[in-house]
């Protein structure tokens, strides 16, 4: 069971990262919903500390991962909006 646990967590890790790489490419995350990435980042963070309390590795090491590249995207959200 924890080895589904981890492969869980890997893929909906690694998921995120060809949207990291996307923006940075392209310098742009405008269609990125910023109220979504906010919500899903405090879920992140749910889970994480969630995964904390109940000594679940698979829960931390993903949710660590996640909210590290979640909060990569939040960075570039901010980095390379638009001032008018």
């Amino acid at each position: 069971m924890e080895t589904l646990g981890y492969v869980a967590g890997i893929l909906t890790t690694i998921a995120f990262v060809p949207q990291v790489i996307q923006i940075y490419k392209t310098k742009s995350a405008k269609d990125v919903s910023l109220a979504m990435f906010l919500l899903f980042t405090a879920g992140v963070v749910m889970w994480l500390v969630y995964g904390i309390k109940s000594n679940a590795v698979p829960v931390i090491a993903a949710n660590a991962l996640t909210l590290l590249l979640s909060l990569v995207i939040l960075f570039f959200k901010f980095k390379y909006r638009k001032t008018v």
